[in-house]
């Protein structure tokens, strides 16, 4: 057999190729399906933060901010641990951008904090001399879209297998779990729970108000999910 492939050097190309090809998929593929899992401390986002995500994408902040760090020197050192696939298990859609108007918000959480934000997003001029970005102060008088996060919530769970209501492995051995609501008024309330706790931080009195009164403005929802970015 090997005479033959020998004298026919087309086929023995292809013989080739074919062996190398199943040798690097045996090598690869496993790799791939370990990096595609959840890295340790990885957590489903809650419904309040997937209710900030959502606002994140309405208003377009994937335009100018990029959410993918890369393995450079430059990258690391302004941003911080470069990103691994793991740490998007369970994105949907990603959000990696190709655009940097602005910079990186993959680690934000570990630097800025819910005062900042709330600054930040009235104001971007105030905390950020020479800054381009708008004001986002509808943020602070429209309410998040609940319904739509928790649907999500439930479709996931249900479709995907995101872990909600199952213990997660923190990184320094503990143990968190992220609450799903059996219903909606009961995931209405997780989300409130959370909600008041970014408010406590915030100095805006509607935005304190109106989640003393059962509502949760946007902003709230929005740095909920930025504070989540670690």
């Amino acid at each position: 057999m090997f005479h033959w492939l020998e004298e026919r050097p087309f086929f023995f190309a292809v013989g080739v190729f074919l062996v190398v090809s199943f040798a690097g998929l045996i090598e690869i593929l496993p790799n791939f399906a370990e990096a595609s899992r959840p890295t340790v401390g990885t957590k489903p986002y809650s419904g309040l933060q997937l209710a900030g995500r959502h606002v994140y994408i309405e208003d377009s902040c994937n335009a100018c901010h990029s959410q993918l760090i890369r393995p450079f020197k430059n990258e690391t050192d302004r941003y911080g641990m470069y990103s691994l696939s793991g740490e998007y298990a369970y994105d949907r859609p990603f959000l990696w951008g190709s655009k940097r108007t602005g910079p990186d918000l993959m680690r934000v959480g570990n630097y800025r904090t819910t005062d900042w934000h709330e600054n930040h997003m009235w104001d971007p001029l105030s905390v950020v001399p020479g800054s381009i970005m708008p004001a986002y102060k509808h943020q602070f008088t429209q309410n998040a879209d609940l319904e739509t996060a928790y649907a999500e919530m439930v479709t996931v769970q249900s479709v995907f297998g995101v872990p909600y209501n199952k213990p997660i492995t923190m990184k320094d051995g503990s143990s968190e779990t992220v609450k799903l609501g059996a219903s909606f008024e009961e995931e209405k309330a997780n989300m409130l729970a959370e909600a008041k706790l970014i408010a406590a931080d915030m100095k805006n009195q509607d935005v304190k108000d109106a989640v003393a009164n059962g509502e949760i403005p946007k902003i709230v929802a929005l740095i909920a999910y930025l504070n989540s970015l670690k």
